[in-house]
Formats: structure tokens, sequence, C-alpha cells
């Protein structure tokens, strides 16, 4: 166990080295860095946003129940099942049917479902109805189907919010699912919200719709920014779908910001035919149900690139192209909570953080130079080295450290001389019955060794689990320990026994005090 090769000697302080280096980035100047890497302060730490938004999917059903009008109305032709006052409400479908016994028989079977009779058969579960009177009944979402409504419509926000949040620049942020029905935002170092909020809480539904010269069937009143009431057609001719890029851009004419756009291939063709066929006539482009501008069609716009324009100060085109790009949210967000974390605050938990660490450093270092003499030095030193990769792992993760993650580095503190401490009292006991100190001490870090990685496998098995079910300030402190157990083990059984077999093969009296 006393016994290292030159190679492998060079490996161990070759690796030490290595990631002790990264631990000194977080020490450069930010105008002459030279790795752009450095540990990042979560939002406990330095300050900054905390938003908790909930999707609010009403809308969405509603449009997933219209969704099912037409497969329900085939389903029952097909059946030959007659129906009339057929009605679409906000989060059902109403009806009067015939035959009831051979409906209920119909729409329980799990062959045939009112989405596709082909698709497995937990998706028959996604529709219920219920008899209202006589033959009336009411087909909805069950409590299945509207939970799946709810997971899709979560995930997909999730994303979306992240694209957003990252296109601003904020750095390391923290987006979590809270619930059924809630996103966790942590934004540190922000500490104005509000273009966060505004951005968050706009859906960025865009659609191209053409403006109607009357009041006729299937259209909307909507009001255009400059407060003219217009007519829209219902008829979307593209959508926010087709659009591949959205950038700012300044008009040469008068200095004006708007919003250039490119569409896909489908995109462009659509709109290419509409405005073909309608050139002298006005298009309403529609954000979120209001008009951002609505332009006449002076001439065909066949090559997919198009141009937004609004009275736009350059903020809000840069916004706005941005919202486009990032895609449409399934659902409105709402922001049921919200706390802004002022840096005051971080400070003094980072003073507190370092007071604690420089204190129980200092003491462990005391206690190991008086217990074990030159063998508690070679464990300070393993416990400097260790805390140095520990620092030098976060900084390639370029982790963010949080109150807790400082208590995960004390506590690495700590386990660091428990190892040492082990492996020194099994040496005492060796040199108690072995003549020779050279045996004494292989046997001891030998005989220690499985209980050295007892202790820290299972430590590491309770970080890991921590990790995995835990999330935010918990992971953060999962991490750390995660890290400081491997990091301990390194130092303990390669570096501080290396150190140590020098003192004992260049110890002459064959005596050694420990």
């Amino acid at each position: 166990m006393l016994n290292f090769s030159k190679i492998n000697v060079l490996i161990i302080y070759f690796l030490f080295l290595i990631i002790a280096i990264f631990s000194f980035l977080n020490l450069q100047n930010d105008n002459n860095k030279l790795i752009n890497k450095k540990i990042n302060l979560g939002l406990d730490l330095q300050g900054g946003s905390y938003l908790l938004l909930e999707i609010n999917s009403d809308s969405l059903v509603k449009e997933k129940i219209q969704s099912k009008v037409i497969p329900t109305k085939k389903l029952l032709k097909e059946n030959n099942i007659n129906y009339k006052n057929f009605k679409i409400n906000d989060n059902n479908l109403s009806l009067s049917i015939d035959d009831l016994e051979k409906f209920d028989l119909l729409f329980n079977s799990r062959k045939n479902n009112l989405v596709n009779p082909y698709i497995d058969n937990y998706r028959s579960y996604e529709l219920e109805y219920k008899k209202i009177n006589n033959n009336q009944i009411e087909i909805s979402f069950s409590k299945f189907g509207l939970l799946t409504i709810n997971n899709s419509a979560l995930k997909q926000s999730i994303e979306i919010v992240r694209r957003r949040i990252d296109d601003v620049g904020t750095k390391e942020p923290t987006i979590l699912q809270r619930g059924e029905k809630r996103i966790l935002v942590e934004l540190p170092g922000l500490k104005d919200p509000e273009r966060i909020k505004a951005l968050l809480g706009k859906t960025a539904q865009l659609n191209f719709r053409l403006v109607s010269d009357n009041n006729e069937f299937g259209t909307d009143e909507l009001t255009s920014e400059n407060g003219e009431k217009l007519n829209i057609s219902k008829r979307i001719i593209i959508s926010g779908e087709n659009l591949i890029d959205a950038q700012p851009s300044i008009q040469n004419q008068n200095n004006e910001p708007t919003v250039s756009f490119t569409l896909d291939r489908l995109g462009a063709q659509k709109f290419g035919r509409a405005t073909t066929d309608n050139v002298g006539k006005r298009l309403a482009i529609v954000l979120d149900g209001e008009i951002v501008s609505a332009p006449n069609i002076n001439e065909p716009i066949t090559s997919g690139n198009g141009m937004i324009s609004g009275n736009f100060t350059f903020q809000e085109a840069t916004d706005l192209a941005l919202l486009l790009r990032s895609g449409a949210l399934p659902t409105p967000l709402i922001v049921v909570e919200e706390r802004t974390v002022g840096p005051d605050l971080g400070e003094d938990s980072i003073k507190s953080g370092i007071t604690s660490l420089i204190v129980g450093f200092v003491l462990v270092i005391l206690f190991m130079l008086y217990k074990y003499k030159i063998f508690g030095l070679i464990a300070n030193i393993a416990l400097i080295a260790n805390l140095l990769m520990l620092t030098g792992v976060l900084t390639i993760l370029e982790a963010t450290l949080t109150l807790p993650g400082i208590a995960g580095i004390i506590l690495t503190v700590g386990m660091a001389v428990d190892a040492n401490v082990l492996i020194f009292e099994r040496i005492r006991e060796e040199l108690k019955t072995e003549k020779s100190i050279i045996h004494a001490f292989d046997s001891g870090y030998a005989r220690a060794k499985i209980t050295v990685l007892d202790a820290n496998i299972t430590t590491l098995i309770a970080a890991i689990i921590l990790f995995a079910f835990g999330s935010g300030p918990v992971k953060g402190f999962a991490i750390t320990l995660g890290i400081g157990i491997i990091t301990t083990l390194f130092t303990a059984y390669f570096l501080a026994r290396h150190l140590t077999s020098l003192v004992v093969f260049n110890t002459k009296n064959n005596e050694i005090n420990i």
C-alpha cells in the first residue's frame, strides 16, 4: 500500500494540479478571462427574482374539446346512431341521441374510441360522458384526459419559458416543474423582473388574417394599434408555427424599429398565394387577440420574408422578435407568487458561510496537528488539496453554488478529516503489534480501507438520492457533498498516502510517533 511507482506519482499530482488550477479561475478578472469558467452564485447568495407561474388550461381544454366534434359525429354516423341538438360548450359537447344503450356500449368499447380506433387501449379513457335527462348527454374529458392535457401543456410551457429566458441572456436560471400546473423560475442576479414577467405573460399566439370590408359571418371585431376597430376574418392564413426566424430591425426610411421574419416553405407558399389573391386588401397581424399592425397588400409577397411594424420602440421590437422565435405558449401563464431577494442578504449569507468554513477549517487543522504531529500536517495538506479539487470540479461543471452548497463544502471538511482519523487510528493499533514500521503503516492503510469506503459510499448513496428526488437548493447540497466524497477518497488514499510513505521511508531511527 505504501509503494508508488513513478508513473503513479506523476498521474496523482498531474490530476491534482489540473483540477486545482480550475479553482483559481474564480479569482480572474471578468475583463481578462483566459478560460470562461467559474462557479455561479445561486439566488440566495447573489439575490435575484423568484417567480412561481401557473398554467391556465381552460382555453386549451376548450380547443381540445372542439377537436372531438368531427370524430364524434363520424363515429355516431358510422354506427347508425341518430343525434340532434349538438352543441359545443366551453369544456364539453352536449347532444341528444335516440339509442343511449347502443351508444353506451359503443363508447365504452376499448376498440372504438373517439380519438382513433387504432391507437393504444388506454387512450379510450380520455373522454367520459354523463346523462343529463332522457336521451340528453354531455361528453367531456375524464380526469385522465385532463391530466394528460395539463402534463403536455406544462412540459411544452417549461421548454418555451426556458427558450425565452435563455434568449434574454439570464445566466444560470432555475426552471422546474412544481406539481401538476406550476413552474418555478429562479433568476439569480436579476433585480428587475418586470421585463421577464411581461415576456412570460404573453402566449405569443401569432396569426395573419385578412381584414373584411363588412361585418359578415365568420369575423371578429378587433382593435388596431391606433384604436381603429376592424372586422377580421376568422380564417387564419398562416400562424406563428410557420415562422423560422424573427429579428428586430430598423427601417432605413424613417428609422422605425420593426420585426423582420422568415417563413418556412409551407408558410411561404400559403403567404404568397394569399397575398397574390388579395392585392389591395389589408392584412391584419394579430398577436394574442390584438392587432399589431394591419398594412395594405401592395404586391404579392412570395419570398417567404416579411416585416411587422407597429410604432415599436427598439426594446419592444426586440422582445416581440424573441417571443416569435421561442414559439407560442400552449396556455396563458399566471404569476401566482413573486419574490425579489436583495443582494445584501446574499452577501450576509456568503460572509456567514465563509466565516463558518474558516473557523471550522482552522480548528480542524489545529486539532490534527496536536493529535498526530507530522501526520496531522499531512492530513491538513490533503484537506487543503481536497478543497481545491472540490472547487475545481465545481468550476469545470460551472455549478451554481447556494447556501446549502456551502453547507455541503463545510461537511466535506469534516468527512475528509474523518477518513484520515480512521486510517491513523488503525495504524496506531498496528504499531502496537508490528515490529516493522513500514509493515504497520501498510497494514493500517489496507485494513482501514474497507471502513473508510463503507462510510463514504453510504453517504454518497444518500447524496445521489437527494440529487435524484430533491430540487433547487437540495440538489446543490447533494452535488457539493457527492463531489466532496470523491475528492476526499482521492486525497486520503492517494495524495496523503504518498506523502505518508515519504515520511515513513525517510525515517532513519525506525521510530515514529503517531
